[in-house]
């Protein structure tokens, strides 16, 4: 076991992962609503939208109307998601406002990649060459190296860490041709296949080979399992996750109707403080927003704290 961190940095993901997979309509207001209301909770960092085909993710139509309407707090990272050189102009458009940060993404496994992405990993890999000398063309950092489906596939069945180190080792070659050093590494469990065993192993194994890289996680509660993983993460020292308002959101490719969404925020809120780990997250108001977000999208959302409430309102109660 390895200190537990003294802090841990959320990315909070619920307006960009949720809205893309509603079947909505969800308005323009409502987003702009949510995005300020998790403003006034103590997170630092929310991903706001996705700028990609709204043919294909209809729920992201709005894109720029969002990003124009919110009003941006002081002192708050707001990102946004891209896949290809048009979504990159549509982000770039408004880098007054945004944090604009590129990335190199992969998949653990062959499978998924063709269902997400219709390439094979060797059309992917240099997709993501041609990518990343585009954001550095631009004046985009690229540090940020993610792998998807790195601890399970449910097309392909359980992933090794030999098969992640494998595709790891890709994106750090991509990344030193193109001149740039990757900083942090995302390990993402997209289809909810990690158990604890499984994150000890996998970010043991990783850390064996790359022990200066900052780890993340991006942990789906696909099974039920999402705070137990990132309980063991925690005592492993990892101290940076990306997570959901209200479980908001779900994978739309990962062939699983009605999946959860990602670790709810508010829980794996509620997991640190009750470990001692700060997160400079108020719990009570993000109990009421994802209320607000049950609210907004019109059906119960995963998260058991948005309906139970935070201990400490039963801990003022008692004494």
């Amino acid at each position: 076991m390895t200190d537990l961190p003294k802090h841990v940095e959320i990315h909070e993901e619920g307006p960009r992962e949720g809205f893309q997979i509603e079947p909505g309509p969800i308005s323009t207001a409502d987003k702009i609503r949510l995005i300020e209301a998790l403003a006034e909770t103590g997170l630092e960092h929310l991903q706001v939208c996705s700028f990609v085909n709204p043919r294909i993710v209809p729920g992201w139509a709005d894109a720029e109307n969002v990003v124009a309407g919110f009003k941006a707090k002081p002192g708050i990272h707001y990102t946004a998601l891209w896949f290809n050189a048009n979504g990159l102009e549509r982000a770039l458009a408004f880098h007054d406002k945004l944090t604009i940060k590129g990335a190199i993404a992969l998949t653990a496994t062959e499978a998924f990649t063709q269902k997400n992405l219709h390439r094979s990993h060797a059309e992917n890999v240099e997709a993501m060459r041609k990518q990343t000398a585009l954001h550095l063309s631009k004046g985009v950092k690229v540090n940020r190296l993610g792998i998807m489906a790195a601890f399970g596939c449910n097309y392909s069945g359980d992933v090794s860490p030999a098969q992640v180190i494998s595709v790891v080792k890709d994106g750090l070659a991509i990344a030193a041709e193109a001149g740039t050093e990757i900083t942090e590494l995302s390990l993402a469990d997209t289809m909810g296949w990690a158990i604890p065993p499984r994150i000890e192993r996998m970010i043991g194994e990783v850390r064996a080979q790359w022990p200066n890289l900052t780890l993340a996680l991006h942990l789906h509660d696909t099974r039920g399992m999402a705070v137990s993983n990132a309980h063991a993460a925690l005592k492993m020292g990892v101290s940076q996750f990306d997570s959901t308002v209200g479980g908001l959101g779900g994978c739309p490719f990962a062939g699983q109707k009605g999946a959860a969404g990602n670790i709810c925020t508010e829980e794996l809120v509620l997991l640190c403080e009750e470990m001692g780990i700060s997160t400079g997250i108020n719990l009570d108001k993000l109990i009421e927003v994802g209320r607000m977000a049950e609210e907004i999208v019109g059906h119960v959302l995963p998260s058991e704290l948005i309906h139970a409430g935070s201990l400490d309102v039963f801990r003022k109660q008692a004494a």
